[in-house]
């Protein structure tokens, strides 16, 4: 079981950034895939970064390529999103995940969820 933990979400204005963080724990962190997902009001969730255990593999959803940047730093069991240059459309809850293979990272079907952290960009 992992149990994830988000932080960093809030609200910032248009061309702002900020910086996600998740805490990963449990007995099986996972030798996997890690991704943030977002969901928006009325609108279904959505991959928006995902990396591989060791980092040599990212997968960007095309809207937020060249402006969020995924990583992790698996000594601290932490996933980390980068977002800068942020638009009113990144308004959503995001969400860490954990997947328990490390082959798929760019599918969306993974293990384990966090609760969300809000994220609003104001225009």
């Amino acid at each position: 079981q992992v149990q994830l933990v988000e932080s960093g979400g809030g609200s910032v204005q248009a061309g702002g950034s900020l910086r996600l963080s998740c805490a990963a724990s449990g007995d099986s962190y996972s030798r996997g895939c890690m991704g943030w997902f977002r969901q928006a009001p009325g609108k279904e969730r959505q991959r928006v970064a995902a990396i591989s255990y060791g980092g040599g593999s990212t997968y960007y959803a095309d809207s937020v390529k060249g402006r969020f940047s995924i990583s992790r730093d698996n000594a601290k069991t932490t996933l980390y999103l980068q977002m800068n240059s942020l638009k009113p459309e990144d308004t959503a809850i995001y969400y860490c995940a954990a997947r328990q293979s490390n082959f798929g990272c760019g599918l969306n079907d993974y293990n384990y969820w966090g609760q969300g952290t809000q994220v609003t960009v104001s225009s």
